[in-house]
């Protein structure tokens, strides 16, 4: 476990270090001065300066910076970011936006080489590999997360009094499970190379859209493309995964305003709960790893691009505002709105890295 949770803390800091290079790239592809790209945040332990750039390592190790000339404080000169025209600005801010998203497409193309765990119909026949039906959402406080059941589990069979029956389909879970409702269950889960037995006793009474256990399943099995397909499949499922995730936002935020509250199964979780997950998902194997840290990198892309001061969709609101305005906007003003956020970002961000400690204990 430790292997993994020490993978995951390198993973993530290695996207942001790729975030940063897409600024870095673009900004000296349009001749913008780049007074500095840091490994880690300040207080700095050491940097070389190497032509008009200082490369540093920084002592808190927590992703990596890039310091572009007359980006956050307006600059005068040729090789200021404000002096360059507005789509080369654009396209510096949103390098690292893009970056999240190639990182995720390299990944997935090499989970296609790999074998994607890729989800199937029932009904489905044929040559499967590696064919089971896998848990890939827990309902809180439901019997399932009772059991300690975890995403990705995947159910081999369920055995209640008069019942003993082997899983290969969704069907069968949730026919086998209607019978034992009420009764002490067995379920024998593979969880990586773990195979285990676990015991739990579906509701006989329980919300329609939750189940009797609490889960949502879909059935899995690899499925693998030869090198020159891969990268093409790994971009198409960069894509698909991109449109699951804003359409999964929707579900939530509809569901908000409706007064709904956090729809049975969705979670909202920080570092801590991301670092939970990436230990579940380890035990799967690096396809799943991978394709996990190809998710993350997705979410980071979406989540950047918002237009909220402090994150890259912020900065590119204030330069179409700026264009449209015709005059620039007054630095003491922008800087001021994007501070605000940032602390309000960090707080929302303790916040629920509490709330994920206190589900903890």
């Amino acid at each position: 476990m430790i292997l993994i949770i020490v993978t995951a803390f390198f993973s993530l800091i290695g996207l942001i270090i790729l975030h940063e290079l897409g600024h870095f790239v673009l900004a000296k592809k349009f001749g913008v001065k780049v007074e500095e790209f840091g490994l880690g945040y300040p207080p700095r332990l050491f940097g070389k300066k190497i032509g008009e750039t200082i490369y540093s390592l920084n002592l808190l190790p927590f992703g990596a910076f890039v310091k572009i000339y007359g980006q956050e404080k307006r600059a005068k000169g040729p090789r200021s970011f404000g002096a360059k025209p507005f789509w080369q600005k654009a396209l510096i801010i949103l390098g690292g936006v893009v970056s999240f998203w190639i990182v995720a497409a390299i990944l997935l193309s090499i989970v296609m080489g790999l074998g994607v765990p890729s989800m199937i119909d029932d009904e489905e026949g044929g040559i499967l590999k590696d064919p089971k039906v896998q848990i890939i959402s827990i309902v809180s406080n439901s019997p399932a997360e009772q059991a300690e059941l975890k995403l990705g589990d995947a159910i081999k069979n369920v055995k209640c009094q008069i019942l003993d029956a082997e899983i290969n389909k969704v069907k069968e879970v949730q026919e086998s499970i209607d019978i034992c409702k009420g009764q002490e269950t067995v379920l024998t889960i593979q969880r990586g190379r773990d195979i285990f037995d676990v015991s739990l006793i579906p509701r006989i009474s329980h919300p329609k859209e939750e189940g009797p256990m609490g889960v949502a399943l879909v059935r899995t099995a690899l499925k693998s493309y030869p090198w020159y397909q891969a990268p093409n499949e790994g971009t198409k499922a960069t894509a698909a995964l991109t449109i699951a995730v804003i359409r999964g936002w929707g579900m939530v935020f509809s569901s908000l305003f409706q007064g709904k509250g956090i729809p049975p199964g969705v979670e909202i979780g920080g570092p801590v709960r991301i670092f939970e997950l990436f230990v579940d998902v380890g035990t799967l194997g690096v396809n799943y790893f991978l394709q996990f840290i190809a998710l993350i990198s997705i979410s980071l892309a979406l989540i950047n691009i918002l237009p909220i001061p402090a994150l890259d969709g912020g900065w590119l609101l204030f330069l179409v505002i700026e264009k449209l305005r015709g005059k620039p906007l007054n630095d003491k003003i922008v800087q001021k709105i994007s501070i605000t956020f940032f602390f309000l970002l960090i707080a929302l961000m303790i916040w629920i890295t509490i709330k994920d400690i206190i589900r903890l204990f």
